[in-house]
């Protein structure tokens, strides 16, 4: 029977998994345009939309430990919450995603492609309340807006979900036009998908 694996692992906990099962995949859930920017070498991308679209179809035709990664590892969490719920096991979460990776050394594959989804939804967060809190001086009740984007963002650390996220990666920049959801499915259910 094959060993489990830990709920989370870091950087030095994959390398040794990587030595000693070189058929673990790494499977990175962030939006088409981070994975462009920046990648553990070998992973793929799968990103969590797709996930959540094809949850019906989602069946292990393999036996390998997976590893799940994303920017900090709130969405690779989500993720391994959906898969295991689809009755895939073997799984596993970056310890501070891609963040945490690079941090203790880790090699990263680097292209172009956009910021990450934590610094697009910083920036648009900030920019709602900071137009609304300028506004508001000449209509106060533009002040809500701002009320609004902070309880949005209390409401995304305690669940750790965020709409923010989900909309700005439906965005053309966060989304890669070719993308076939099957042929992506297919790094993680035994078929071989796209590797960076």
């Amino acid at each position: 029977m094959p060993q489990a694996l830990p709920k989370t692992v870091d950087t030095a906990q994959i390398r040794h998994l990587r030595e000693a099962d070189p058929q673990i995949r790494l499977i990175d859930v962030r939006a088409p345009g981070e994975f462009a920017s920046s990648h553990i070498p070998g992973s793929y991308n799968v990103p969590l939309h797709l996930l959540r679209e094809h949850r019906e179809e989602l069946t292990a035709q393999h036996g390998d430990p997976v590893v799940l990664v994303c920017a900090s590892g709130g969405r690779a969490e989500q993720a391994r919450t959906l898969l295991e719920s689809a009755g895939l096991d073997r799984l596993s979460v970056l310890r501070g995603g891609i963040t945490g990776w690079e941090q203790d050394g880790g090699e990263l594959n680097r292209g172009r492609g956009t910021w990450d989804m934590e610094r697009q939804v910083r920036l648009v967060a900030g920019l709602l309340v900071l137009t609304a809190v300028v506004a508001s001086t000449a209509y106060e009740p533009l002040k809500w807006i701002a009320g609004f984007v902070g309880a949005g963002l209390a409401f995304a650390a305690v669940s750790n979900t965020c709409a923010m996220s989900r909309v700005l990666g439906l965005l053309p920049r966060n989304r890669t036009p070719s993308t076939d959801g099957r042929a992506l499915l297919g790094a993680l259910t035994g078929g071989n998908g796209p590797r960076g």
